[in-house]
C-alpha cells in the first residue's frame, strides 16, 4: 500500500526551521553565521521524525537514483523508501535487533544500503557503516571492537565472515547463502512499523571507525542528532537545495558517504544520485551527469584530477554547485574547472568526528588555496600546538567546548584516553594546522604530525605537494622529512608518475626545475623518489606516517637509496 507519511512534531518543526533559515541565507554568509542556532532537541529520530514526514509530503519525488555501469537507471521515491524501511525495521526487529544493538552495514551503493540504514534508524539500533574493501581480520577487529550483534553484507563477501562468532547474525544481500539470513525476505514483512516510543536525542545513532592515517582506527560515536541534524552545516556548504539531483562520489563505509549521500541531501529534500561505474571514465561520467541533470556535484581530489585530463567541454550543462572534500585541492585543478565550467570548486573541511565545519560557501568569494571560513554553528579557534594558547594566526584547528557545536561527536567508544586527549584543555583538537588571514579565511597547512622543520623553517607537505602536482609528469605526491645531519631534515617527495613518463634523471630534473620556479629556497624539495604506488588507508588517504618511518629507518640504517631516487644537488 502507498506510504502516507508520519505527522510532523515539535522536533521536526525545530529542524525544519533551522534548515529553512539556512535556505533563506543560502548565499548570505554573514547573515547565516550570525543568525543560525542549532535546534535544541531532547528527542529525535531522523528516519521517523524527518524522512517519513518528508516522504508524506513528497511521496513521488526520487530519493535515490542509481545508474549502473550498463547505464540502466533505477529511482526509488521518498514514499517507497519510507515504506521499505518500515518493512526492514519490522523484519530486523523480528530477527532480534533492538534499540541500542550495533549492526555492521557492509554494503555497496545499492538501494539495500539506504533501506538498511533507515530501517536501523527507525529501530533505534546503531549502524556501523563499513567498507566492502576490508579484509577478514580488519572486519573481525571492528565487529569485536564495537560488539556488533549482526552484519548486513553482500553474499559474495561471505568468506570475510568465517572468523566471526556464530552469535553474530549474518544477513546476506543479492542471493541466498547457507547459514545466512536472506535480506530479500524483508519484502514479505509488515510495512507498518511501530516504534518503541520516542528516541532520546543523546542515544547512539552511528559508530564510525576512523580511516587510520596515523594510528589504529578509533571508534567515533555519534548521537541521534550530532550527524543527523549536525549535517545542516554540510547541506549549507554543499549548496544542495530542495529537488536538486546531488552526485557525490564516495564509497560507503566512511563518514563522507553519510555527509553527502544520506543526511545532507535528505535534509534538503533532494535526490541522492549514484553512478556505479566499473572503471572510472571521465567522459562517461560527464555524459551520465548531463543525461540525469545533476545539479550539485561533490568529488574527492583524485576524481577532480582525473576529470581535468579529459575534455571538460563535453559536459553541456555543468552543475550549479561544485565542491571537493577529503584532502585539499591544488589551485591548478580549481582553475582548469573554472575555465571550462564557469563555476568554482569550493573546498571544505571536516572529519569523521564532525560535520563540515570550515568551507567556501555558495555565493562567496573563493580564495584559491583557502578552504574557506567557519560554517554556521561552528566557532573555530587556532591554538599554538606547543602552548595551547588560542588567538593565533596559524595553529591547530580547534573547537572550544564552551561553545560546543551540536555536530561534534560525543567521544571515542572504549578509548577514554583518546577522548581525553582530543578534548584536552577545554577544546576539541582536530590535529590539523591552518593559517587564518585578515578576512577570516583559513588555509590548510597540514596534519600536525606531518608538518616538519628543515633548517629551522616550518615545512607544510601540502604546500609542496600542490606545486609538484602541477607538473605534468606527477600523478600523486607525498612529501616527508628525510633526516639530515646539518639541516635536521630536508624535504623528500615520493612521486607516482602520470602515464607516458618514465622514472629517470631527466624526469626528476624537470620536476626539480619546476619546483624551484614556484617554491621559496627553504621549501625546495631536495630528494625525489619515484614509486609505483603510495601507501594509503582503505579510504584512499595517503599514509605519510608510513613514508616518514620508512625514510627515517633507511637513513638510520645507512641503507642504499632506491635506483629511482634522485638528489637535486646531483642534477642541478
Amino acid at each position: 500500500m502507498p506510504f502516507t507519511g508520519r505527522p510532523a512534531n515539535a522536533a521536526t518543526d525545530a529542524v525544519r526551521a533551522a534548515r529553512d533559515f539556512l535556505f533563506a541565507h543560502a548565499t548570505d554568509f554573514d547573515g547565516a553565521v550570525d543568525g543560525f542556532g542549532w535546534p535544541e532537541l531532547t528527542e529525535f529520530n531522523f528516519a521517523l521524525d524527518w524522512f517519513d514526514v518528508v516522504a508524506g509530503e513528497h511521496p513521488d519525488r526520487a530519493a535515490v537514483t542509481i545508474v549502473d555501469a550498463d547505464l540502466r537507471a533505477v529511482s526509488t521515491s521518498y514514499g517507497e523508501l519510507a515504506r521499505r524501511s518500515d518493512q526492514v525495521a519490522t523484519w530486523l526487529t523480528g530477527l532480534g535487533v533492538h534499540r541500542g544493538d550495533a549492526v555492521i552495514v557492509m554494503l555497496n551503493n545499492t538501494i539495500e544500503l539506504w533501506e538498511a540504514l533507515l530501517g536501523l534508524l527507525k529501530i533505534g539500533a546503531v549502524a556501523i557503516p563499513t567498507s566492502t574493501l576490508l579484509t577478514a581480520s580488519e572486519l573481525e577487529f571492528r565487529v569485536d571492537r564495537a560488539g556488533a550483534v549482526a552484519a548486513i553484507a553482500p553474499a559474495a563477501l561471505a568468506d570475510r565472515f568465517t572468523g566471526l562468532s556464530d552469535a553474530v547474525v549474518r544477513i546476506g544481500v543479492d542471493h541466498p547463502i547457507d547459514g545466512w539470513v536472506d535480506f530479500a525476505a524483508s519484502h514479505r514483512a509488515d510495512d507498518t512499523f511501530t516504534p518503541h516510543g520516542p528516541t532520546p536525542a543523546d542515544d547512539t545513532c552511528l559508530l564510525y571507525f576512523t580511516s587510520g592515517t596515523t594510528a589504529r582506527p578509533k571508534l567515533v560515536r555519534h548521537t541521534q542528532v550530532s550527524y543527523p541534524v549536525g549535517h545542516l552545516s554540510t547541506m549549507w556548504w554543499l549548496g544542495v537545495r530542495e529537488a536538486d539531483v546531488h552526485l557525490n562520489i564516495s564509497s560507503p563505509g566512511w563518514g563522507k558517504h553519510a555527509w553527502s549521500n544520506f543526511f545532507s541531501p535528505f535534509l534538503a529534500q533532494a535526490t541522492v544520485f549514484i553512478y556505479n561505474y566499473a572503471r572510472f571514465d571521465a567522459a562517461a561520467l560527464m555524459r551520465v551527469m548531463d543525461t540525469h541533470q545533476v545539479s550539485t556535484f561533490c568529488a574527492p581530489p583524485t576524481v577532480w584530477r582525473m576529470l581535468i585530463q579529459a575534455d571538460l567541454s563535453q559536459l553541456s550543462k555543468p552543475p550549479r554547485e561544485l565542491v571537493g572534500a577529503g584532502e585539499p585541492l591544488n589551485p591548478e585543478v580549481i582553475t582548469r574547472v573554472r575555465d571550462a565550467w564557469g563555476a568554482t570548486i569550493r573546498d571544505g573541511f571536516g572529519q569523521t568526528e564532525t560535520t563540515c565545519w570550515i568551507g567556501n560557501s555558495p555565493g562567496q568569494r573563493v580564495k584559491d588555496g583557502s578552504m574557506g571560513r567557519p560554517m554556521p554553528g561552528y566557532h573555530v579557534d587556532l591554538l599554538d600546538p606547543a602552548t595551547g594558547e588560542p588567538g593565533q594566526d596559524e595553529g591547530e584547528i580547534c573547537l572550544a567546548l564552551a561553545r560546543r557545536p551540536l555536530a561534534l561527536m560525543s567521544g571515542y567508544v572504549g578509548d577514554e584516553e583518546y577522548t581525553a586527549e582530543a578534548m584536552r584543555g577545554g577544546y576539541y583538537h582536530s590535529g590539523d594546522i591552518a593559517a587564518r588571514d585578515a578576512d577570516g579565511y583559513l588555509t590548510y597547512v597540514g596534519r600536525a604530525d606531518d608538518v616538519f622543520k628543515a633548517s629551522d623553517y616550518k615545512i607544510s607537505p601540502f604546500e609542496l605537494e600542490s606545486v609538484l602536482l602541477e607538473h605534468p609528469a606527477v600523478a600523486e605526491a607525498a612529501v616527508v622529512p628525510s633526516p639530515h645531519p646539518v639541516r635536521l631534515a630536508v624535504p623528500k617527495a615520493f612521486l607516482t608518475l602520470a602515464t607516458g613518463f618514465e622514472a629517470s634523471a631527466e624526469t626528476a630534473k624537470s620536476i626539480f626545475d619546476h619546483a624551484r620556479a614556484y617554491l621559496s629556497g627553504y621549501q625546495l624539495v631536495r630528494i625525489i623518489e619515484f614509486v609505483e604506488e603510495l601507501p594509503k588507508t582503505i579510504s584512499g588517504k595517503i599514509r605519510r606516517v608510513d613514508l616518514r618511518g620508512q625514510e627515517a629507518a633507511r637513513v638510520a640504517g645507512d641503507d642504499p637509496p632506491s635506483a629511482d631516487q634522485f638528489h637535486w644537488s646531483e642534477l642541478r
